[in-house]
């Protein structure tokens, strides 16, 4: 039976133990430290309740399962697990988490940490080596996966290739964190394969349209080298040197966020219940309405996110990963009322009957966030947006 133990590091300080997690013949065990059970909080409420004694599960407990990379950082783990003769096959969940350590996203850590064999400390490595590096890995011409590239790029999930990177001003370092005085951690993201040369782009004029929403959004820019201009965005589960704890919807619910399975009115409801502040629902409630209203329709259940504070409570995160997108079958991801293809007016007023919003106040929003989205060709323009991109952009979105 493998074991780690779970911390809460919200650093700096002492970490808190959570319990322990274990794993054998494909069931996993958790049971929370007795300290915790006194005076913790809640972890996960719908699906991991802080009681005493032994839980059993099926799978991994989702709040466990955020601290996991999926699609690029579970690539370059793999990659880097054939690279040292190492079969990714039988690397488990808990034998990911351990890789993991104290590297995760949030503010989980487990331990005792693997050695890695990448933690080689600060270093001034490049971007654009870094994004040339990631482009060899997607077309697997990378013979080896550089230590650089697997400390920077090893945490973060989504398919697209990114990287966790320490920003002060225009100097960049790379390696684990804590970062030194000054420099602040960011996300910067890659291009995909099939991505246009202005996908950055689109994404920095999404973001300031998504300000100009009235939509919580963490600071952001391009960052421009030779092999592109990537988006960049300051993480929004640090504050400074602080962690925060972090959880996707998806994971708080249970819902695969690889398929179809949610609608907004579930989200409306799984935010109340989660928060107790209908200022919270309305976040989401004008969330939705930039989501459908500008076609960003990969709307999926680990792209809305919560954190937790001590002295906060929970609360939606901010926006995040929103920019253009088709959809599965040109469909949203998230229905509004099981309209996934074209939610209007209709499904908006019966989402904010059902959470509990004015019909006023929702019309506001409404109006408020259409008023943003006229926006969208003076952003692009700024952003640096390729005509003929923009266009096709403004087109789609009627």
């Amino acid at each position: 039976m493998k074991r780690l133990q779970v911390r809460y590091d919200v650093a700096p300080g002492p970490a808190r133990t959570v319990g322990e997690l274990a794993e054998e013949r494909g069931r996993f065990f958790f049971e929370f430290d007795p300290s915790f059970v006194a005076h913790g909080f809640p972890l996960s409420p719908f699906k991991l309740p802080v009681v005493p004694g032994l839980q059993t599960f099926s799978r991994l407990p989702g709040v466990f399962d955020d601290a996991l990379p999926d699609g690029w950082g579970r690539l370059l783990m793999d990659r880097f697990l054939r690279q040292r003769g190492d079969s990714p096959a039988v690397f488990t969940d808990l034998d990911r988490l351990a890789w993991m350590g104290e590297h995760a996203m949030g503010a989980l850590s487990f331990y005792p940490p693997s050695s890695r064999g990448a933690d080689e400390g600060l270093t001034g490595f490049g971007l654009g080596r870094l994004a040339r590096e990631a482009q060899a890995v997607l077309a697997g011409e990378a013979g080896v996966v550089l230590p650089e590239l697997l400390q920077a790029g090893g945490s973060p999930g989504g398919a697209r290739p990114k990287v966790l990177v320490g920003i002060r001003g225009e100097d960049i370092i790379t390696g684990p964190e804590p970062y030194p005085d000054g420099y602040e951690p960011w996300l910067v993201k890659f291009f995909a394969k099939g991505d246009a040369a202005d996908t950055g782009a689109v994404e920095e004029a999404y973001a300031r349209m998504a300000q100009a929403a009235g939509i919580a959004f963490p600071e952001h820019r391009l960052f421009e080298v030779r092999e592109g201009r990537f988006f960049g965005v300051r993480r929004f589960d640090r504050a400074g040197r602080r962690r925060l704890h972090m959880h996707s919807l998806g994971n708080l619910i249970g819902a695969d966020f690889r398929v179809p399975c949610l609608d907004y009115q579930d989200v409306h409801k799984a935010v109340r219940l989660l928060t107790g502040n209908q200022a919270e629902v309305r976040r989401v409630y004008r969330l939705m309405l930039f989501n459908v209203l500008a076609h960003n329709r990969d709307d999926h259940a680990k792209n809305f996110a919560f954190l937790y504070e001590p002295e906060l409570g929970w609360r939606l995160a901010p926006g995040y990963d929103l920019t253009f997108a088709e959809g599965p079958g040109g469909e949203h991801t998230t229905s509004v009322c099981g309209e996934g293809r074209f939610p209007g007016l209709e499904h908006f007023q019966r989402v904010a009957e059902g959470a509990g919003i004015d019909a006023n106040d929702a019309a506001r929003m409404v109006q408020e966030v259409r008023d943003a989205i006229t926006r969208w060709p003076a952003l692009a323009r700024a952003s640096g947006v390729r005509k003929a991109t923009w266009e096709r952009i403004a087109k789609a979105m009627g």
